[in-house]
C-alpha cells in the first residue's frame, strides 16, 4: 500500500545482504574465538595450579587478570598493545603483511584462517537455513566447534567449559524447535557418549593405553544432542577416515612418531559439521546405493 515503508527486517531477508552481514559477523566472531584458543588453555592452567596450592595448604600464585576480555590483546613477541585498527579481522593482517606493527615479529598464520573459515561458514549458515532460528543455532554449533578444535589442535584439551554446554544448547534447540527432535537428541548424546566410552575402555584393556580423552566422549555425545542418534554412524564413520588418513600422511610424509598422540576432537567437529549441513542428504544416497 501506498504511504507505508517496507519493514526493514523484510527487506533484509530478501536482500542478498543477509549472508554478506552474516560473513562480517562470523569474522568479528573468529576474531574473539582467537582470543578464547588462546586464552581458555592459559585460564584453565591458572585454575589447576591454584587447586593444586590449595589441596597442599599453599598460598596460589599471585597473576596480573587474565580472562577472555582482560587484558588487551598483545603481541606476543614485544608486548605491544594491539590497536583496534591493527585488529580488524583479515584486513589488518593484510594491511601489516602478516608482521607486528611494533616489532615487525611474524604473525601466524592461523589468526587469519580462523576468522576466514569462521565467516565462511557463518555466511553458509544464513545461505543454508535462511533467516531462521535453525540458522542462529547453526552459528552457534559451528562457532563452538571452531572453538573446541584449535584447542585441541594446541593443546589436545577439549575444555568442559566448551563440550558441556555445547551438549546443553544442542539438547535446549530441539526442545524449542531444532532439526530432530527431542528423542533423538536425548538418545544422541547418551549413544555419542557411551560409543567412545565403550572403545576407550575395549582399547585400554587390549593394549594397556589410553587411546583417546574423556573430552572425545563429551564432544561426541554434544554432536549427538544437535543432529541425533542416526547422524552418529556417519559422525564416527567420517571421523575416522579423515584421522586415520591425516594421521597415515603424518607418520609417512612428516616423521610423525607412532607414540606421539593425534588430537581426535577436529576430526570429529568437522564430521559434526558435515552431518548438520549435509548428513540427511549423505545418508539417504548412502542408503540408495546399497539398497
Amino acid at each position: 500500500m501506498l504511504g507505508l515503508a517496507p519493514n526493514p527486517l523484510d527487506w533484509l531477508i530478501a536482500s542478498a545482504a543477509y549472508p554478506w552481514l552474516a560473513l562480517v559477523l562470523g569474522l568479528c566472531v573468529g576474531s574473539f574465538l582467537n582470543v578464547v584458543i588462546h586464552r581458555l588453555p592459559l585460564m584453565m592452567e591458572r585454575e589447576w595450579t591454584a587447586q593444586c596450592a590449595e589441596l597442599r595448604g599453599e598460598v596460589a600464585p599471585d597473576h596480573a587478570p587474565l580472562n577472555l576480555s582482560q587484558p588487551r590483546s598483545r603481541c606476543p613477541a614485544c608486548g605491544q598493545a594491539i590497536r583496534a585498527l591493527q585488529n580488524i579481522p583479515l584486513l589488518s593482517f593484510l594491511w601489516l603483511r602478516g608482521r607486528c606493527a611494533a616489532c615487525s615479529a611474524r604473525i601466524s598464520w592461523r589468526y587469519p584462517l580462523v576468522e576466514l573459515f569462521c565467516g565462511l561458514a557463518t555466511a553458509y549458515c544464513a545461505l543454508h537455513f535462511g533467516f531462521s532460528f535453525a540458522a542462529a543455532a547453526a552459528m552457534l554449533f559451528v562457532w563452538l566447534m571452531i572453538a573446541a578444535t584449535g584447542i585441541d589442535f594446541d593443546t589436545q584439551l577439549l575444555p568442559d567449559s566448551i563440550t558441556l554446554p555445547l551438549l546443553w544448547l544442542g539438547l535446549l534447540v530441539n526442545l524449542i524447535g531444532g532439526p530432530v527432535d527431542l528423542r533423538s537428541a536425548v538418545i544422541g548424546a547418551m549413544a555419542g557418549y557411551l560409543f567412545l566410552w565403550s572403545v576407550y575402555w575395549m582399547f585400554r584393556l587390549v593394549t594397556g593405553k589410553e587411546g583417546m580423552g574423556y573430552g572425545d566422549f563429551k564432544l561426541l555425545a554434544a554432536i549427538g544432542a544437535w543432529t541425533g542418534w542416526q547422524m552418529l554412524p556417519l559422525v564416527v564413520l567420517l571421523s575416522s577416515a579423515i584421522g586415520a588418513v591425516v594421521g597415515i600422511s603424518l607418520i609417512v610424509f612428516h616423521k610423525h612418531g607412532r607414540e606421539v598422540p593425534i588430537p581426535f576432537g577436529p576430526y570429529l567437529a568437522g564430521a559434526g559439521l558435515i552431518a548438520l549441513f549435509w548428513g540427511p542428504a549423505l545418508t539417504q544416497r548412502y542408503l540408495a546405493l546399497v539398497l
